[in-house]
C-alpha cells in the first residue's frame, strides 16, 4: 500500500504518551509538514506554537480541569486527559480578526498535516480543540502571551504528540456517508 495511504488508515487518536521528548529531526520534519499545507488564496493565516515546558502544559490542563468543574461538577475530566501527558503540543492559532472565512479549515489542514507526519515518523497524536476553552477564559491572555502568540491571534486547534503508550482500532465508518453522482 501507498505510504502515505497506510498512514491515513493506520493513525489513531492517542490517549496516552511517555515521557520522551521529540528529537530535533521529528521536531523539524513535523513543522516542515505544517508549513507545507494549502491554505486558501496561499494566505498562511497560522501560527504554530510548540510547547515543550511540562511545567506550562501542567498548568494548562489544570486550568482546563478547573474550567470544567465550574461547569459540570463532579463530571470533569481530569486534568491530565487533555494532553494525556504528550511531551509536545502544537497549539495553531490565527488572526482574531480577518476576511478569511477559511482560517480555520486552513489551520485544519495544517494540522491534520501534522498528524500525518507523525504517524509517518512513529509517533502518536490527538487532535484537540478543547483548549479553546482555557483560551476564552480570564486566563487566555496568560496562554497566548506564554505560548507566544502574534498579537492579535487566537487559538483555533493543537494537537498533543509523543511516542504513544496505548493503542486502540479504527474506529466505524457509518453508513451512508459517500454519494457518488456520476
Amino acid at each position: 500500500m501507498n505510504e502515505v495511504l497506510k498512514a491515513i488508515q493506520d493513525r489513531r487518536s492517542t490517549r496516552g504518551f511517555n515521557d520522551v521528548q521529540l528529537t530535533d529531526g521529528q521536531l523539524k520534519a513535523l513543522i516542515d509538514a505544517a508549513l507545507a499545507a494549502p491554505s486558501a488564496r496561499n494566505s498562511q493565516m497560522w501560527h504554530f506554537s510548540v510547547v515543550q515546558n511540562r511545567e506550562l502544559l501542567d498548568e494548562f490542563s489544570r486550568d482546563f480541569a478547573s474550567l470544567m468543574a465550574k461547569d459540570a461538577p463532579g463530571s470533569a475530566p481530569a486534568a491530565d486527559r487533555l494532553f494525556y501527558h504528550a511531551p509536545t503540543v502544537i497549539f495553531i492559532s490565527r488572526p482574531a480578526e480577518c476576511d478569511n472565512s477559511f482560517v480555520e479549515v486552513d489551520c485544519g489542514i495544517a494540522c491534520e498535516n501534522i498528524a500525518l507526519a507523525a504517524q509517518g515518523l512513529g509517533l502518536g497524536s490527538v487532535i484537540v480543540g478543547l483548549p479553546k476553552k482555557v483560551f476564552l477564559s480570564d486566563r487566555g491572555a496568560h496562554y497566548c502571551a506564554k505560548f507566544g502568540f502574534p498579537e492579535g491571534y487566537c487559538f483555533s486547534i493543537a494537537i498533543a504528540i509523543g511516542n504513544n503508550t496505548v493503542t486502540k482500532e479504527a474506529h466505524p465508518i457509518g453508513e451512508g456517508k459517500v454519494n457518488l453522482v456520476l
